[in-house]
């Protein structure tokens, strides 16, 4: 996007100097500019990131609970779909049940900072070499997930572990003891470290490779094309934040949709303890067709959902918030 908005300097073209400078403001409120790394107070960007982060972690987990247990299930063998598995949990498990696993599953915070970290610094790499917006986001939301699944796989192993306790613990290896209450997380760290070894602790690294790298490099250059269409649709006094927090749900759903075949085949990896990814798939493909394909993807999309929303809502606000002082009336809200 260009950020120079050209000489208004001159006449030229039936239009005066007032007249060319209005269009030029009003073109610079309907362009949606970028807040790039360089334009960032980082002290103030990484204080805010982490409580931006840890609050969408809490408002979406039920949803990755309920698709996590929806994808590992044979069938409908336990649950008819994303509403019936909400209000089973809750009866049966209480509100405790919809959040098994979650406080280590707050250890992706470590995560969630290494992919800003990431994409930001990546993004700013690339514009050395292309000016393309969809080039640097598809590379940066790539990289950046690279970087993050490296660091959520064993979380997600053992949170996952966990998830499957209570209703779903007939579908998994690994049990914690019963009426456990604390401990549980150390119960399972043993029994996979026992049966599998370290290596245990990144059994679905590939399969998570192959589901979230593409889903990031996705959600990215989406999110941006759907916040520019929007623009072009909206008023110019619209604020900006309003098109963005619409553009995200539209980009998630749209990479959900095309990830969720892999989506479904790594939790059976990482639950099940298979060590082929290729095998789950044509498994699953033999046993289930093409529908065991999309299983949890409306609990997918309807967490990616409020997930988009705030966490661009967040993001975007926290960039804003973090913007360099100097810099902080020139960008349109």
């Amino acid at each position: 996007m260009d950020r120079h908005l050209g000489d208004t300097g001159s006449v030229g073209g039936g239009y005066s100097d007032d007249g060319r400078l209005r269009a030029a403001r009003m073109q610079q409120k309907r362009n949606i500019q970028i807040i790039e790394w360089e334009d960032l107070d980082k002290r103030k960007f990484y204080s805010f990131g982490v409580f931006m982060t840890m609050t969408i972690r809490a408002t979406v987990y039920p949803a990755t609970l309920i698709r996590t247990r929806l994808q590992v299930q044979r069938g409908k063998s336990l649950y008819s779909g994303t509403f019936d598995a909400f209000f089973k949990i809750l009866r049966t498990e209480g509100v405790r049940g919809l959040y098994r696993g979650f406080m280590v599953n707050t250890f992706t915070l470590i995560s969630g900072q290494g992919y800003i970290t990431t994409y930001e610094l990546v993004r700013k790499y690339v514009s050395g070499y292309s000016t393309n917006n969809t080039v640097k986001s598809l590379v940066a939301g790539g990289s950046a997930s690279l970087v993050a699944q490296s660091i959520t796989v064993p979380i997600d192993v053992v949170s996952q572990q966990l998830m499957m306790q209570g209703q779903g613990e007939h579908l998994t290896r690994f049990k914690v003891k019963p009426k456990m209450t604390f401990g549980q997380t150390r119960d399972i760290i043993v029994q996979i470290f026992a049966v599998d070894g370290f290596r245990g602790f990144y059994r679905g690294y590939v399969a998570s490779l192959l589901t979230y790298i593409p889903n990031s490099a996705v959600w990215w250059p989406f999110y941006h094309f759907y916040a520019e269409q929007l623009s072009k649709l909206a008023p110019s006094e619209c604020p900006h934040l309003i098109l963005q927090a619409m553009a995200g749900p539209l980009a998630a759903a749209t990479a959900s949709t095309v990830t969720n075949p892999m989506d479904v085949v790594r939790a059976r990896v990482q639950v099940e303890g298979r060590s082929s990814v290729i095998d789950t798939f044509k498994q699953l493909l033999a046993e289930e067709g093409f529908w065991g394909m999309t299983k949890g993807l409306s609990a997918r999309i309807i967490s990616s959902t409020p997930t988009a929303i705030v966490m661009v809502v967040g993001y975007e606000t926290l960039k804003k918030l973090s913007l360099r002082p100097e810099l902080v009336d020139s960008r349109h809200w």
